[in-house]
């Protein structure tokens, strides 16, 4: 469905983890690097090294249909669903935003959705002008997840104080994420002080990431999450590489050795964590078995490309 101009190698399978986690954040429908990975494929490689299932992560109507149709099929995909704070003013631009919100609200009620995300601010990407439309579509997405009693995962860049400011007057759903966790010491203090989750990416092993890192030592254990947000942000040593979720362990063993403790306690610790926002992957079972693109039976398809469907 998207496609990287990135033409490089995945990297090599990591060492195994022996306790199991999932990956709370992975956009597989984009294709990435020398020889795309089919989500499948992705899929397969996780749980080859412990990473036992992914949350794929809508960011606009078309991947948030995407990713609802494929967590409806296969039991290793839970779904979020969302318009991503960049797409907002565009559509607003356009007259459209209020239809791809209805879309959202819909596909919030399919069984296997469990979060609305990705949504926020990012005041990175987005101007001044464009900032109340994008400011607007945050506040709708809080209401949808409060309205559907799903997890609300959090994009947020360069807009800390804003997007703190927004959860607080609006009333932040039960189960509020901060996806991609960029702040400082100072936010992880205002996340535990709310009960918000910081979901740590590969930029957690970036020597020049000391905010964040700093952040996962102040973090309240039972609030953190871990993520790739694939097929960006790939962890050291690979960084610059394309990313997957057989990537965790990485991210996994060095937040390990950074709060000194044992990898197994921690991964251990992360899926109960992982379990308390969304759900375990069984509790709803996928019941549809055709391929939500073309149609045909599930189980009589190849692996393929979906994205190139």
């Amino acid at each position: 469905m998207e496609a990287s101009d990135r033409r490089e190698a995945y990297p090599p399978m990591p060492e195994a983890l022996e306790v199991a986690v999932y990956d709370n954040h992975a956009h597989l429908e984009i294709a990435d690097g020398e020889n795309p990975l089919d989500f499948r494929e992705h899929l397969d490689r996780a749980g080859s090294v412990g990473v036992h299932g992914v949350i794929q992560v809508g960011t606009n109507v078309a991947t948030s249909l995407w990713s609802a149709d494929v967590a409806a099929v296969e039991p290793r995909v839970l779904a979020a669903v969302a318009i991503h704070p960049n797409e907002a003013p565009e559509l607003h631009q356009k007259g459209t935003l209020d239809d791809a919100l209805q879309v959202i609200d819909d596909l919030a009620k399919r069984p296997r959705v469990v979060a609305i995300g990705e949504t926020g601010l990012d005041f990175f990407r987005t101007e001044g002008p464009l900032q109340p439309p994008q400011r607007r579509s945050f506040i709708e997405h809080i209401r949808l997840a409060k309205a559907h009693n799903l997890a609300l995962q959090i994009h947020d860049r360069d807009a800390h104080h804003d997007v703190v400011d927004v959860l607080l007057k609006e009333g932040a759903p039960e189960r509020t994420v901060f996806h991609c966790y960029s702040g400082d010491r100072e936010l992880a203090e205002i996340l535990n002080a709310n009960g918000w989750y910081a979901s740590f990416a590969g930029t957690v092993t970036f020597g020049n990431a000391k905010g964040v890192q700093e952040s996962l030592a102040v973090m309240n254990k039972s609030r953190i999450l871990i993520e790739t947000d694939t097929p960006f942000l790939t962890p050291t040593p690979h960084r610059g590489k394309p990313n997957s979720p057989y990537m965790i362990p990485h991210t996994l063993r060095f937040m390990a050795k950074y709060l000194d403790t044992d990898v197994n306690l921690l991964a251990a610790q992360i899926t109960d964590n992982t379990f308390d926002v969304y759900g375990r992957w069984d509790d709803n079972p996928p019941t549809i078995r055709t391929n939500p693109v073309t149609g045909e039976p599930w189980d009589e398809l190849e692996p393929s490309r979906f994205h190139a469907s």
